[in-house]
């Protein structure tokens, strides 16, 4: 089958929406209010849809994997803000260096487990 994509958006939920909209905002993404209990958050060619919905099993069991252009700039501007002293459950992961790129981590306060990474060049 062939088709030609425009866009992923995966949803993901929240354990305290309120909270957790604030947290992606202070990372940069921009929110669209989409309903009572949904937002949409986008960043140049990337979104998600964050629900006020909390089922355990599915939060722990969260992973995002961003690729961005430099993961150094990225954990020093993550580093910045200092999320884990705003955001008690929040947790900052320093860059690992792996043999296919280097990638950091972020749990959220909910516990979704974001990846942001760089590929080495083929």
């Amino acid at each position: 089958m062939q088709f030609q994509t425009k866009s992923i958006r995966p949803f993901i939920g929240s354990k305290n929406y309120t909270e957790s909209r604030q947290f992606y905002k202070e990372l940069g993404f921009n929110e669209s209010i989409l309903s009572t209990n949904m937002s949409y958050f986008s960043t140049a060619n990337f979104g998600f849809y964050l629900q006020d919905a909390y089922v355990k099993d599915w939060i722990e069991n969260t992973m995002v994997f961003m690729e961005v252009e430099d993961v150094e700039e990225l954990w020093e501007s993550l580093k910045a803000l200092h999320l884990n002293e705003k955001y008690p459950t929040a947790k900052v992961v320093p860059i690992r260096y792996l043999d296919w790129g280097k990638e950091c981590f972020l749990h959220d306060p909910s516990g979704i487990l974001w990846h942001f990474g760089t590929f080495n060049p083929q």
